[in-house]
């Protein structure tokens, strides 16, 4: 009966004990509280550490960078241009002691944020026309090769005096102090997507393709001209061509002609007789046939060969 007596005070000693002590890791920082309010000094180093069991407790804070994700609004630039503005941010916890006073957790941090930096980016893309927010640098960009219009190129030549890196840093500039009253560093803030609201956004589109559409016409004609042109080299080629090859013909059978003229006048130099003999004969074989009639005097040279000839009869 005395070792069961004994050993259910032990045991109630080891549980509260064992209440007292709990483990920091690297990625977290407590602050004791007893009775909801703190104590000491924040503990920001890993380890094993003690409390008084039941009387005070520790509250875990992350030391690790955590998410802001803004609800993307509508906001007017100052050319008053109407954009979806999507922004997120990171941030983390440095000075737990204020952030448990203040804020008391993540859930309420992330209230704050939204009250604080969404009217920061909203102060910030109203004081800027949209060339500001969407462009970083005065980069050349190169479109013109792309054949775009004089729309798009007058875009290109627009000069950016503050650009979107400048803006974002503003933001956040603008909203650090705000923060740190809370136990808060801003690391960074960013514009995750910028778009037209609906309306403008189906106007632009709009734009867009009536210049494609008049790039893409004045394309097909510049094609169309390029092909006609080809088209009248090739006929131009071709004629050119084809009256070099007459000329070159002529001229290869005139040189044939001369040369047989010279060797059928060689040929019949030599004979001045058969050459008239020959000649009439092929006379005789173009102009009388069956069906032909010669009115001829008896004196006529026409048939100068056929007098005096004699058949073998005779």
């Amino acid at each position: 009966m005395k070792s069961k007596a004994l050993f259910i005070p032990v045991i109630i000693i080891l549980v509260i004990l064992y209440q007292g002590f709990f483990i920091v890791n690297e990625t977290e920082q407590v602050v004791v509280t007893q009775f909801g309010r703190p104590i000491g000094v924040p503990i920001k180093e890993a380890g094993l550490k003690f409390k008084l069991p039941m009387i005070q407790q520790a509250n875990f804070f992350p030391k690790t960078l955590l998410e802001w994700d803004g609800d993307p609004g509508q906001v007017p630039t100052l050319d008053k241009t109407y954009i979806w503005v999507d922004t997120f941010a990171r941030w983390k916890i440095v000075d737990p002691l204020k952030f448990f006073q203040t804020v008391n957790n993540v859930g309420g941090a992330l209230a704050r944020l939204d009250d604080i930096i969404d009217p920061a980016v909203r102060n910030f893309i109203t004081s800027y026309p949209l060339i500001e927010t969407v462009r970083w640098t005065n980069r050349k960009l190169e479109i013109e090769e792309s054949g775009f219009g004089t729309i798009s190129d007058r875009r290109v030549q627009t000069k950016i005096s503050t650009g979107r890196e400048k803006i974002i840093q503003g933001i956040r500039d603008q909203a650090q102090p705000k923060l740190t009253d809370f136990g808060i560093e801003l690391v960074d803030v960013k514009i995750k997507r910028l778009n037209y609201v609906e309306d403008v956004r189906k106007t632009v589109y709009s734009r867009m393709i009536a210049e494609r559409k008049q790039m893409a016409e004045k394309f097909r004609s510049e094609g169309t001209g390029e092909a006609r042109k080809i088209e009248g080299n090739r006929e131009k080629e071709l004629k050119k061509i084809t009256s070099e090859a007459y000329r070159s013909a002529q001229e290869i059978k005139g040189k044939a002609d001369a040369e047989s003229t010279i060797i059928y006048a060689s040929a019949f130099n030599k004979d001045a007789e058969l050459y008239s003999f020959m000649e009439t004969l092929n006379i005789y074989k173009q102009s009388m046939d069956e069906k032909s009639t010669l009115l001829l005097s008896t004196n006529s040279d026409f048939l100068k060969y056929f007098k005096g000839y004699k058949g073998k009869s005779e």
